[in-house]
């Protein structure tokens, strides 16, 4: 499966447990009419790939959906679901990286078509 949005955050890697396992996780906002917010998790030497992106960057990531059990300790199962990516692409182009886009914010001029003479 993919998923395919902008970086809306990037967290740090964190290390879990005494054993040094190690999770990172990325927000992608969708775009669509109603944009989704999802959180992708990125686990142990996969982290790293991260570190070439940043907020705001158009990207696909390839994602397994994860699921478990747990029994609480009244006997009653409880299921949580993850996803999980496992690799991560820019699509912005390397011209739109590097750009910065500058809203001009005033009067906008509209040309009239017709005869150019005018008295003075």
């Amino acid at each position: 499966m993919e998923l395919t949005g902008k970086i809306k955050v990037l967290n740090q890697t964190q290390i879990i447990g005494n054993n040094g396992f190690q999770k990172r996780e990325v927000v992608i906002a969708t775009e669509e009419q109603y944009s989704q917010k999802i959180l992708v998790e990125f686990i142990k030497d996969q982290c790293d790939m991260l570190d070439a992106y940043a907020v705001g960057q158009l990207v696909k990531i390839d994602i397994n959906l994860k699921g478990r059990e747990w029994i609480n300790p009244e006997g009653v199962p409880k299921y949580f679901n993850s996803i999980q990516g496992w690799r991560i692409q820019s699509l912005d182009s390397p011209k739109a990286a590097k750009e910065t886009t500058v809203e001009h914010q005033g009067l906008s001029f509209i040309e009239i078509p017709g005869d150019d003479d005018l008295p003075f």
